[in-house]
């Protein structure tokens, strides 16, 4: 599949019975894109959450491709908290398009975390217009990784949209 094929696929929030295909693309994507860093929970754990937590009760977004959750988006507020691709799903613009409606949702501005042994995706922020703003120790995440938070300022002119 091209980027243009991948237009193909809908961006749509996730409803209550894909949780367990956000789950797994979360697991597939973690593993695949961060193979150093320990997960701070099990497979398990982390089916339970999205399952129960985090579908049910945050703003959930899912890459849709024929009915199979091939990535996933969750926004809270001004953040990205979670932005997962199936491994064969990258580079199809699908992550392009999670930013560009993350960013229609808060046109004011956005921020988020990623770990700092993560380049591929400070590339792909800094690509979208991110800057860091701060560098951690890890010390307040769970997997105790060092972390980079990122963040996009917005659109100047949002606030004086009708």
């Amino acid at each position: 599949m091209n980027k243009q094929e991948s237009q193909r696929i809908a961006l749509r929030r996730a409803r209550t019975e894909d949780g367990a295909a956000v789950a797994e693309v979360y697991l597939r994507s973690f593993d695949a894109a961060l193979p150093t860093v320990r997960r701070a929970h099990d497979d398990d754990g982390v089916r339970a959450f999205f399952r129960d937590v985090v579908v049910v009760h945050h703003e959930t977004w899912v890459a849709d491709e024929s009915g199979t959750v091939v990535g996933m988006m969750v926004l809270e507020e001004n953040r990205i908290e979670q932005l997962y691709l199936a491994p064969e799903s990258r580079g199809l613009g699908i992550g392009d398009r999670f930013v560009q409606l993350a960013k229609e949702r808060s046109p004011q501005g956005l921020e988020l975390w990623t770990f700092q042994v993560n380049s591929p995706a400070h590339r792909f922020y800094e690509r979208h217009g991110f800057e860091a703003a701060e560098r951690t120790d890890g010390s307040d995440n769970d997997e105790r990784e060092p972390d980079i938070r990122y963040v996009w300022k917005g659109d100047a002119t949002a606030d004086d949209r009708p």
